[in-house]
């Protein structure tokens, strides 16, 4: 969520936005012509020439190509970027135990106040 409010430079905001709009647009569109396309095929092949059904066919195999190479393209840039602005942005919390485990040298490198110990506890 963090990368998608703010994925990088101008260029990379807008093209993200560009490419998630024409997703949206793009994929019902060619659902429904690459259906109209069959459709046509279908009642061509049923009431007229082979030739035109063929030929949207043809047209409904080339669409769906294109309209898939398009996505996978657009996928792999954005995943590219995401990978990149990952390894550029990390964000690394340190999480400390709250076991009394933890040695007086160390408790007071890290600021903590020294714990009190029992006789039997040996430091390591």
């Amino acid at each position: 969520l963090q990368w998608l409010r703010n994925p990088g430079p101008q260029h990379e905001k807008r093209t993200l936005f560009g490419d998630m709009v024409c997703f949206l647009f793009i994929t019902p569109l060619a659902t429904v012509s690459g259906w109209l396309c069959l459709r046509g095929a279908v009642d061509h092949l049923h009431f007229s020439s082979r030739l035109e059904a063929v030929g949207l066919i043809a047209l409904t195999v080339a669409l769906f190509t294109i309209y898939l190479f398009w996505t996978l393209v657009s996928f792999r840039y954005h995943c590219r970027l995401y990978n990149e602005w990952r390894r550029n942005n990390q964000r690394v919390m340190l999480l400390l135990p709250k076991s009394a485990t933890v040695p007086s040298t160390q408790q007071s490198l890290l600021g903590l106040q020294p714990l009190k110990r029992s006789s039997k506890e040996t430091i390591v």
